[in-house]
């Protein structure tokens, strides 16, 4: 198969997915975290910084989800099919929480009656816990293995994507998205809520480090197939060393008040923990629980030769202008939130 810097096109293609997916749970995960903490605010200006805290961002964060899908469908077509179908309840669910999220946020200051902005402000974080926790849960039974046939067909119902180890990642990956939302506005804020913020990150930090060993033993014991590729290739435990030293300067960064420098290291370990993901999946995108055989590799999912190579130029020349956009849009927004007219 034709190689490109030494790496085939398939491979290629896995990493750009996976590149767009890390893009988004870093991104749109603080969002989210943001979001299923916005109850823990009671005042009414609290809660509106809260919201102008993450205004100007989190629509264009999801453009990484967008690309995301996109890429899988041109990519591995076939992947594409058998996760939707296969997931079909949880993404109908998934959009759903999006779209009340998302009118959640626009909604809620149209009108000045309490009823109203109380009302999209459970809306606003039932919807974000709600997409979290589906994130989570489709993670957790990929990296778990799903009842996948010969044929390709999923031959579970709704209470199999409820098992143990998908529950306790969709929990993990809750806990992680609070933290890293908690961080992105303490250091967005100032003043009293500051104050309360920095009280919400502390508590945050501990729901994320025990659900992060228990996740690491969970996988260690109950999915073993996820270890393999670390044990062909020993130099990969560096991104679990990374991992595991990521949270420790996380926790140390916090408690020195350092909120910058921890929101930097909570994004490098979302982006280790999906990482860690892909790297047990590889060469397999679906694993089948009923013989290995049935398993979906990315050589057998992949789209044509062409294909790829053209799609793979095209993802080289918009990856960086999406990179760059938000890059600029963070830097226009940057500093703490100040409330105006122009506000939620």
């Amino acid at each position: 198969m034709e190689t490109i810097l030494g790496l085939d096109l398939p491979t290629w293609w896995f990493l750009v997915i996976g590149g767009l997916i890390t893009g988004y749970g870093v991104l749109d995960g603080f969002d989210l975290g943001a979001g299923s903490l916005h109850l823990f605010f009671n005042k009414e200006e609290s809660r509106r910084l809260a919201l102008n805290a993450i205004g100007p961002v989190w629509d264009g964060n999801e453009v990484w989800l967008v690309i995301a899908g996109g890429a899988l469908f041109a990519g591995f077509p076939l992947v594409y099919g058998v996760v939707l179908s296969t997931f079909y309840i949880p993404f109908m669910l998934f959009l759903v929480a999006l779209i009340f999220r998302a009118i959640s946020i626009e909604f809620r200051s149209k009108e000045s009656w309490k009823w109203w902005r109380k009302m999209w402000d459970i809306s606003y974080t039932v919807s974000s816990t709600t997409v979290t926790l589906l994130l989570g849960l489709v993670l957790g039974n990929l990296i778990h293995g799903l009842p996948i046939n010969k044929d390709h067909e999923f031959t579970g119902n709704l209470l199999t994507f409820f098992n143990p180890y998908a529950i306790l990642i969709a929990v993990t990956t809750l806990s992680l998205f609070m933290l890293h939302g908690a961080i992105y506005l303490v250091m967005k804020t100032e003043h009293r809520l500051y104050t309360k913020l920095t009280v919400i990150v502390n508590n945050c930090s501990k729901f994320f480090i025990l659900c992060f060993i228990l996740t690491s033993m969970a996988t260690l014991i109950y999915v073993p197939h996820m270890t393999e590729r670390f044990k062909q290739f020993p130099e990969l435990f560096a991104v679990p060393l990374l991992a595991v030293l990521t949270l420790l300067n996380i926790k140390r960064n916090i408690d020195a008040r350092k909120y910058f420098t921890a929101f930097l290291f909570s994004c490098i370990i979302t982006a280790c923990l999906l990482i860690l993901f892909a790297v047990g999946l590889y060469p397999n995108i679906v694993i089948s629980t009923i013989d290995p055989a049935y398993s979906i590799s990315i050589y057998a999912a992949a789209s044509s030769v062409k294909s790829l190579k053209i799609m793979l130029l095209i993802a080289a020349i918009g990856t960086p202008m999406v990179i760059g956009y938000t890059t600029f849009l963070f830097w226009t927004f940057r500093g703490k939130v100040k409330l105006n007219e122009m506000s939620y």
